[in-house]
């Protein structure tokens, strides 16, 4: 850590990174669960640096916990392409569902934990 004399005293020099990062709903979501829950993971991690990276990884796995998932979860209900000419209510029904499913699976193992 450098330090700055200022008179008699040494005084940290901290700085904050000069570019802030990008979060999408996931990595927001996380940071204000860890704001409100979980202020001293929340501080420690500030001070320390590693809170925009931990954001970043949190949404970036989320996403892709959604990519990954929802073509299993659409087979498996039987959501096809064939459904979405026929059906586009049904279809969008269906995928709203799916959609939260996996929303609500993320939020317990992502974002809440």
């Amino acid at each position: 850590m450098k330090y700055i004399q200022n008179g008699d005293y040494l005084i940290p020099d901290l700085t904050l990174n000069a570019q802030p990062a990008t979060l999408g709903r996931y990595g927001r979501m996380r940071k204000k669960y860890l704001q409100e829950h979980r202020p001293v993971l929340w501080n420690r991690m500030l001070l320390s640096g590693t809170l925009d990276t931990h954001l970043q990884e949190i949404d970036t796995a989320a996403n892709r916990r959604i990519e990954q998932t929802m073509p299993g979860l659409m087979k498996a209900a039987g959501v096809t392409e064939n459904l979405k000419e026929q059906n586009p209510l049904l279809w969008t029904q269906q995928m709203n569902s799916l959609k939260a499913q996996i929303e609500e699976m993320i939020l317990n193992e992502l974002i809440f934990s």
